[in-house]
């Protein structure tokens, strides 16, 4: 058995730690690209522009993009109370700004949280979601979102992507480089050529790796989160209960307009069941999820 905040600090940690593994490969392939393999410095500083200018695009405007990928549209609050009432009382609760809520008509049953801060977060859910949960469940997934918005995860998983983006830049660069056999530190040995061509291979692999792993930690500290601001881990294992019963009916379907760029905003995995093997998912196996709740106090 474990508490809200031992589970809560558990994965904290854990993403903390794993971010500083992120910083140091990071450094390291940056440090190699400039230092060993030499040259390229102007071309570097186009892709870090572009890269980091693409990363703040994505940081103020991409809940816009975002829900408008989704097709997501404001709810109407006359039409939506239940959904109204329980996110204002989730936000009252953890001391934040009503969020914007959103409906995407979908028969998948999921949602997400966005936004750049605390002040302009949104909330969407699907039609699915709403059909399928009973208010207590409805308010174990949202309290699970509004967990997001309150720990600002929008902004931890910015720095993650920005790592992944200039690391998969800096391996392109090295790759090529060393593909027209331009630069090099010849005087250096052998050995460092090596060590590069297994960089600029390996490196976005390693990110990749890194950056999932990170958002499956948020999830589970989400969960958590959610589970000790509603005081209930029940509710949230029962909604999670019955998407793993929607995912494993033949009949399901993805979500129709999630993409592997989205897919880590959902409260689930938002394509098909076994689609994606679980190294290479955004979100933790739903059973897993479950009985983790179940063991919570």
């Amino acid at each position: 058995m474990a508490s809200f905040f031992d589970e809560i600090a558990r994965n904290n940690l854990k993403s903390i730690l794993l971010m500083l593994l992120f910083s140091v490969l990071f450094a390291f392939v940056v440090y190699l690209f400039v230092i060993f393999l030499g040259g390229g410095i102007f071309s570097l500083s186009i892709g870090l522009i572009f890269i980091i200018g693409y990363a703040l695009f994505t940081y103020f405007a991409g809940d816009k993009v975002v829900l408008a990928v989704s097709r997501a549209k404001e709810a109407d609050k006359g039409k939506y109370p239940q959904l109204y009432d329980v996110v204002e009382g989730l936000a009252s609760a953890i001391q934040v700004p009503m969020p914007k809520v959103y409906i995407i008509n979908d028969p998948n049953p999921n949602a997400f949280a966005t936004g750049a801060s605390r002040k302009k977060a949104s909330v969407a859910v699907t039609s699915g979601l709403l059909s399928m949960m009973n208010r207590t469940e409805l308010e174990g997934v949202l309290a699970h979102e509004m967990s997001h918005i309150q720990d600002n995860d929008m902004k931890f998983m910015m720095i993650a992507i920005v790592y992944a983006g200039v690391i998969g830049l800096v391996a392109a660069f090295i790759r090529n480089m060393l593909f027209w056999g331009v630069g090099g530190n010849r005087r250096s040995g052998g050995y460092l050529i090596l060590i590069a061509i297994l960089v600029g291979i390996l490196a976005p692999i390693f990110a990749m790796l890194i950056r999932l792993a990170i958002s499956r930690r948020r999830e589970y500290m989400a969960d958590a989160n959610g589970a000790r601001l509603i005081r209930n881990p029940a509710a949230l294992a029962g909604a999670l209960k019955k998407l793993l019963q929607y995912e494993k009916d033949p009949r399901s379907v993805p979500l129709a307009n999630a993409n592997e760029l989205t897919a880590s905003l959902y409260f689930s995995n938002p394509f098909k069941a076994n689609s994606i093997m679980n190294l290479f998912s955004t979100h933790p196996p739903l059973q897993d999820r479950i009985d983790r709740l179940q063991k919570m106090y």
